[in-house]
């Protein structure tokens, strides 16, 4: 009887939750198919990178009610083998003409009907991935190609340009697929060229080109912690049409001649060391100006005499004219950089409303958890910038800067100092543990320099902070989101011969820095049990206001489902290290994912209230985008494939492919009837 009347009750219960559904569904105001209609032609939404859509189909009200409309999976995933690292799905895609474009961590390009995720084409070109730390391809380019009745029009009118794990850049055409063979070597170009010296595995790049009027510009990651003679940082502009070498950019100190396009096409290798720019590029076409992000100089955690002028452009934004790649200003947002702060983050252009007028700004986000807000044509701070004492160096051959810039406003998004205070622990004895190496660690506050023969505590980590997923802004609003970790690493400095082998040490354990008297040795704060040692929240949205530099709202971002025990995961909202962006919309809504967690969510912009998330197939580490074509529904997509390092570092090597996928997730209302 009791489970007759428990089973009646039930069945009461669901139908009245039925019933109360279809009631919500009854209620819902019909789907409006007017209004703003907008195409994604940029990873960043624009060139600005301002990851903005001026879309409202989908509004605080109804965002409730979004489905998934379609998904496409790649096939391409995989937790490591003996030639790669475990993949990492992160690309942000485009559409352009009711066709989306996007990239898979092994480098094919993916052409599907947008509103349908039918596929029109794929593109392979093959890679050789051997050594790569974890396969991964953020983004392609479009470039729209020749005016109608051009005279010089190409075999390939539209094109899609994307770059390879083995330094490729490669021109398809836009509507076939195919490779467009007036440019460079039919097809492609080598980004090797005029390198000199590279070592397998040791120059890719991973983010998007950039194209900006009939040039695109390329970076590349240079692999972290390997040798003082790195191959070289150089940025370089191609023509969209023919692949020639229009211009190149080096991060030579004053003083020094860097090696010019011209040189190079005579034969002349470009200079070895020089900053390279791994995250995502920006231009402000007005301007005229392309926007780089450089990464600190080499070998990452030394920078004794060996080093010597190279940090002269390294860690800073840097503005280049967009026709000669001449530089027009930089700033550094770390001097003398020994912890691999590397500006990750895109440069952002926004306009920022004074009592005096409108100014031009660019946003230049960092690891170190800074916002500096910068004048857009001398890149002078829109807010006071304050230069700081801050810890010096003791390591034998080393210097560090005697100071170090703070921006005023806005406040940092990551916590200045880590206190006994702020240690912590999930299980019995674990904040005992924790504070006993958190007292046995070298930590002066932020710019702790590493130190030899004892682990350094560096806060933020090496991944930041703020790091490659930047930020969004509503250019209306002035509403800047960005979503940032709080997650602390050690450091050590070794003499090179008290660390005999380093053969199979992974990237983020040990580093060889030839040509240096030092090894550097990088791990995790955690306890005996594996987990933090430092109280949550370790990841954090924040909202600033880009007029006034003011703190609008902060909350955590993302829980520990499946990463707590027993199951309880989800009711900790303690926030997740993270890594990818932000979407904002005209309708006053933010979507992001990045969580390790596995969600996507909606965030009310106004007040920071999450007001809607689905579960995705696998976390993803990546940055969403919408599209609308006219007469159709808003869709909006991200990649839901994880992050292999991340994954790893979660859940160690066994259970690492319960956290990766190959999944393009597409959401969008109920279709009208």
């Amino acid at each position: 009887m009791k489970t007759a009347g428990f089973t009646r009750k039930l069945q009461l219960a669901i139908a009245i939750a039925l019933g109360l559904g279809l009631s919500a569904c009854d209620n819902s105001p019909p789907l409006q198919m007017d209004g703003p209609t907008a195409q994604w032609p940029h990873v960043g939404g624009n060139q600005q990178g301002q990851r903005f859509s001026p879309l409202t189909q989908v509004t605080l009200e109804n965002v409730d009610d979004l489905q998934v409309a379609w998904t496409y999976r790649t096939g391409d995933v995989s937790s490591g083998n003996e030639r790669h690292g475990p993949t990492t799905f992160q690309a942000t895609p485009l559409v352009v003409a009711d066709t989306l474009y996007f990239c898979t961590p092994y480098n094919r390009v993916i052409a599907l009907d947008a509103n349908t995720g039918d596929e029109y084409w794929t593109f392979d070109p093959e890679p050789n991935l051997t050594g790569v730390y974890t396969p991964a391809c953020r983004g392609v380019a479009w470039w729209p190609g020749e005016p109608a009745g051009a005279a010089n029009a190409s075999n390939c009118k539209a094109r899609i340009f994307t770059t390879t794990l083995d330094a490729r850049l490669i021109a398809l055409d836009a509507v076939s697929g195919e490779a467009c063979t007036d440019f460079g070597n039919r097809g492609e170009v080598s980004l090797l060229n005029n390198l000199g010296d590279v070592r397998t595995a040791e120059y890719y790049p991973t983010s998007a080109p950039l194209v900006i009027n009939d040039l695109v510009v390329t970076g590349a990651s240079v692999q972290d912690g390997q040798r003082v003679d790195a191959p070289p940082g150089v940025v370089r502009a191609f023509d969209a049409r023919s692949g020639e070498l229009r211009w190149a950019w080096e991060g030579t100190p004053p003083g020094q001649m860097p090696v010019s396009a011209a040189m190079a096409r005579a034969g002349a290798d470009f200079t070895r060391a020089t900053p390279n720019v791994w995250g995502n590029m920006s231009a402000d076409p007005e301007r005229n100006v392309v926007y780089l992000p450089t990464g600190n100089s080499q070998p990452d955690h030394y920078g004794g005499r060996e080093r010597g002028d190279m940090d002269y452009y390294g860690t800073s934004v840097v503005a280049l004219d967009a026709d000669t790649g001449k530089r027009l200003w930089h700033f550094q947002t770390v001097h003398h950089d020994i912890w691999d702060w590397d500006v990750a983050a895109q440069p952002v252009s926004f306009t920022q409303a004074t009592a005096n007028g409108s100014v031009a700004g660019v946003i230049a986000a960092t690891k170190a958890g800074h916002i500096f807000l910068l004048d857009a044509d001398s890149g002078e701070p829109l807010f006071p910038v304050e230069e700081r004492p801050v810890p010096r160096t003791t390591v034998p051959g080393e210097f560090s800067s005697p100071t170090q810039p703070f921006p005023t406003l806005p406040k940092p998004v990551h916590p200045p100092t880590l206190t006994e205070d702020d240690i912590w622990g999930i299980y019995p004895g674990d904040r005992a543990a924790c504070l006993e190496l958190f007292r046995s660690y070298q930590y002066e506050g932020l710019f702790t320099p590493p130190a030899l023969g004892k682990k350094t505590l560096a806060w933020p980590g090496i991944g930041g902070g703020i790091n490659w997923g930047s930020v969004s802004i509503n250019p209306t609003s002035n509403i800047m989101l960005v979503n940032s970790m709080r997650v602390p690493y050690t450091l050590e400095l070794a003499l090179r011969e008290q660390v005999a082998d380093l053969s199979g040490a992974d990237q983020v354990g040990a580093n060889p820095q030839e040509g240096t008297p030092y090894v550097i040795l990088r791990g995790a704060f955690l306890s005996p049990n594996n987990t933090p040692c430092t109280a949550p929240p370790w990841g954090v949205l924040t909202a600033i206001d880009l007029n006034s530099g003011a703190t609008l709202w902060e909350r955590p971002l993302g829980n520990l489902e499946g990463l707590a025990p027993l199951g309880l995961g989800r009711f900790f909202n303690w926030g997740t290290p993270n890594t990818g962006g932000s979407l904002q919309t005209a309708s006053g809504l933010a979507f992001i994912g990045a969580t390790l967690d596995g969600y996507f969510r909606a965030f009310d912009i106004s007040t920071g209230k999450e007001v809607w998330h689905d579960k995705l197939p696998a976390p993803a580490q990546a940055t969403p985008m919408t599209w609308r074509s006219a007469g159709g529904r808003q869709y909006i997509a991200i990649a839901s494939g994880g992050h292999g390092p991340l994954a790893y570092a979660a859940l160690g090597p066994e259970r690492l492919g319960e956290m990766l996928g190959d999944t393009l997730v597409v959401y969008a209302l109920p279709a009208p009837d």
